[in-house]
């Protein structure tokens, strides 16, 4: 029971640190180099955001392997981590950016929260006064759209468009 909720409370914790890392690094002038490219349409299979995946795979490597020879403990949390990078795979990669050989937009539930609040993220171009950094929590979408109104991304709809000229 106690590997169980390691396993568990890594989960929760990666999701902090994927919010953290994608909010002040990939979003930050450190790591924007290589976040950039999922932000940019583009027709090939890898983006060059891929290498974080890349990292947080060498890390839980190591900890699996450290884990397994001196201190168990690590293995569980490697577990967790690779527990986390395959909802990520499934909820990220697969559910809201269609990088799976079939195409599923979710109508209701969880699902589309969390679809809708990424897509907002997308709404913005370039890497500054973006919402939703989470990856399996999606803050409310009439929140996400509010701070997009808010800072001046979104313009309000209670202002009127511009319809041409008037008749």
């Amino acid at each position: 029971m106690t590997n169980f909720l390691i396993v568990v409370a890594t989960v929760l914790v990666m999701e902090l640190t994927a919010y953290s890392v994608h909010r002040w690094i990939m979003h930050g002038p450190l790591g924007w180099g290589w976040h950039k490219s999922h932000h940019e349409e583009h027709d090939h299979a890898l983006e060059k955001n891929d290498l974080y995946g890349l990292v947080f795979a060498v890390i839980a490597t190591i900890l699996f392997t450290v884990g397994w020879i001196w201190a168990p403990v690590l293995w569980w949390i490697a577990l967790g981590m690779t527990v986390y990078g395959l909802i990520y795979f499934v909820l990220h990669d697969g559910l809201v950016h269609q990088r799976w050989p079939f195409r599923y937009v979710p109508r209701r539930g969880y699902a589309r929260r969390l679809y809708q609040a990424h897509r907002l993220h997308h709404a913005v171009e370039g890497r500054d006064k973006c919402v939703s950094f989470g990856f399996i929590y999606a803050p409310p979408v009439d929140k996400l759209k509010q701070d997009l109104k808010t800072s001046g991304v979104l313009r309000a709809e209670t202002q009127p468009r511009n319809r041409g000229p008037a008749a």
